[in-house]
């Protein structure tokens, strides 16, 4: 089968005058481009009565319009046009095939052919027969055709020469009741069958009595007897056939006869081996199969599993959507269709275990299997329905916290941020934890990308409700370089949770008496800090709009930053008591610095926090610790010291 091809060079460096004189092969081009679903060029018949007339046959002038042998006549002058095989030059056959249908998918073609009968009263005539020659066609003769004889002592021979000389020979044999009647469609008494098992490419049918005595007694019984070659079970065997021309007048056209056809000459390709621009097989997702029919090479196409439509023409396989075709492509009610390329899944579904093909769609569980795995899922449902109740009363837990901890108040005073109980869980790891003490943990972490200590005081340890947040109201007031800065707080929890800046070089207390530290403080530093820390005091009295006190002014409470820069932290919501009271129901804070009447009274005032910063002085001076029960001797020693 001969394709026309033709290749152009770029357009774009084409002058005017040169893509005038391409004009009419572009255009050929384009034509080619727009072939029908059927494969055909327009112009070129694709459509004979109600046969469809699919490439690589056609109907139309010029090789463009068919293959290779595979021209169709299609005669008008029937009331319904009927479509004949013609051939190459017209001389394939000894009269033209009529066309029933084409199959290019399976490589078939179905006609009418003759069929070889006896059928008169005169002894003397030789045998009729019948010759189909296919050697210089595309087309075989498929093995799904049966040999069929019929007659009262009737031998039919079948003979062919392609691909190998072969005789083969059916009896049929009745001497049963002389009687028109019986026969139930089935070939048995009076008929006989034989399946080819090779494909042939020429066809020589002949019938004729078995002895001419026995049909001189029986020939005005038995008048007829046929050959056919047929496709199977076509013919249905009536006994009446053998007594009248009963077959002769309803076969006058021919007998359906299948034919296998090969559209390309050659052999198929090696893997790898670039197409020929003569090549059939141009569809993607197809395949080519070698013809094995005679010594002239010859192949055929087919798609692809999964795949149908026309081989011979680009693009012409399709996917086949299997599941829209149940009745084809099965998929039992246990299974889910899913068309895929080139095939699709059924998979079983939830619960179920096998393939829906296959209608083998078991239930995965077992009865008992279902009761355990039932209980188990109540108790999974009750397991999940008790954790939603305990969330929905720790949410609501959550509310009650933020509301009782000033949370409104807070809110309108738009001072600090506010952050949520999730927001500070991950820094709340043992990990992370870098002081404990009597009023709570404290840990180190990042927020919005910033060093933080977190405060986590002991539950009942700080103010509750207006006065806790008019405390941090005034905490978030005071912005002094020597003071903590307060960053924010959580109020979604018992105990509110204060957010700090943070400190990296530790506390005073650390430094000054930690054994391993290498920090080296001369007297000089020591009473910058001292002077540093004083500011921050200073501040804290007398500076701000609310007097604030400390309460529990100690080294630990005065942190260092890189440049030992002291800040002081730890006051105002630390000590428990209101903003407008100085007495306090209980004393709170470090023995060792503490005022000697806010001791003994519990009446807290500046002098109190300077009784304890003077303490801290001494501290410093001395580097001795600060005992409560010693004060007064570490004073002595320091006068005693200083003082000769």
């Amino acid at each position: 089968m001969q394709y026309r091809t033709m290749t152009t060079p770029s357009l774009q460096f084409l002058s005017q005058q040169q893509l005038l004189l391409l004009l009419p092969a572009v255009i050929l081009l384009v034509v080619a481009a727009v072939a029908d679903a059927q494969g055909q060029l327009p112009g070129c018949g694709h459509k004979c009565g109600n046969i469809d007339i699919p490439f690589p046959f056609g109907i139309g002038i010029g090789p463009g319009c068919f293959g290779d042998g595979f021209e169709v006549l299609c005669n008008d002058s029937y009331h319904t046009p009927r479509a004949f095989l013609r051939g190459t030059n017209g001389s394939y056959f000894p009269s033209p095939y009529e066309l029933l249908s084409i199959a290019v998918e399976k490589g078939e073609a179905r006609v009418l052919a003759p069929i070889a009968s006896r059928c008169n009263t005169d002894i003397n005539v030789s045998s009729a027969g019948m010759y189909m020659d296919l050697v210089v066609t595309p087309f075989t003769v498929s093995v799904s055709n049966v040999l069929i004889g019929v007659g009262a002592t009737a031998v039919t021979m079948m003979q062919y020469t392609v691909p190998a000389e072969r005789i083969f020979s059916c009896l049929a044999y009745d001497f049963g009741s002389v009687r028109e009647e019986g026969g139930n469609g089935n070939c048995t008494a009076g008929c006989c069958e034989f399946s080819p098992s090779t494909l042939t490419k020429d066809v020589r049918l002949s019938v004729r009595y078995i002895a001419e005595d026995q049909t001189n007694m029986m020939w005005s019984t038995f008048p007829c007897a046929y050959g056919m070659l047929v496709e199977k079970s076509w013919y249905e065997y009536y006994r009446r056939d053998m007594f009248r021309y009963t077959l002769l007048n309803r076969t006058t056209q021919g007998v359906p006869l299948t034919l296998n056809f090969a559209a390309g000459k050659g052999s198929c390709l090696a893997k790898g081996q670039v197409p020929p621009p003569e090549y059939a097989c141009i569809s993607g997702n197809s395949s080519c199969a070698n013809a094995t029919y005679s010594d002239t090479p010859g192949y055929m196409c087919k798609c692809l599993d999964g795949y149908a439509g026309n081989p011979y023409v680009a693009n012409g396989c399709q996917d086949i959507v299997e599941c829209e075709q149940p009745e084809v492509y099965p998929c039992s009610n246990e299974g889910t269709c899913k068309n895929k390329l080139g095939g699709y899944d059924c998979p079983c579904k939830f619960g179920m275990k096998g393939d829906g093909k296959t209608g083998t769609c078991t239930p995965v569980f077992t009865p008992a299997a279902k009761a355990t795995v039932g209980a188990i899922a109540g108790v999974l449902l009750l397991v999940i329905i008790s954790f939603l109740v305990i969330l929905r009363k720790e949410k609501k837990k959550a509310k009650e916290f933020y509301r009782k901890n000033g949370g409104p108040t807070l809110e309108k005073a738009n001072v600090i941020k506010l952050f949520r109980k999730d927001e500070l869980k991950p820094i709340l790891k043992k990990s992370n934890l870098i002081g404990k003490g009597c009023f709570g943990e404290v840990y180190k972490g990042i927020l919005d990308n910033k060093l933080v200590a977190v405060k986590k005081p002991i539950n009942g340890s700080v103010l509750e409700s207006d006065q806790f947040a008019n405390e941090v109201i005034i905490q978030s007031q005071v912005i002094h370089k020597n003071i903590v800065r307060l960053i924010g707080c959580c109020l979604e929890v018992d105990a509110p949770m204060l957010v700090y800046e943070f400190i990296s070089q530790g506390s005073l207390h650390d430094i000054l008496h930690n054994s391993n530290n290498k920090v080296a403080f001369n007297l000089d530093a020591r009473l910058s800090i001292a002077t540093h820390s004083a500011d921050g005091l200073a501040y804290m009295h007398s500076k701000t709009n609310n007097r604030i006190l400390h309460g529990d002014v100690k080294p630990a409470n005065i942190l260092l930053d890189d440049n030992f820069i002291p800040k002081i932290s730890d006051f105002g919501i630390s000590r428990l008591i209101a903003s407008d009271k100085e007495h306090s129901a209980s004393i709170i804070g470090d023995m060792n610095y503490m005022d000697p009447v806010y001791l003994q009274e519990g009446l807290l005032t500046e002098k109190s926090d300077v009784y304890s910063f003077g303490v801290v002085i001494l501290e410093l001076i001395s580097r001795e610790r600060a005992i409560h029960s010693d004060n007064n001797k570490l004073v002595k020693n320091f006068l005693e010291a200083h003082m000769k």
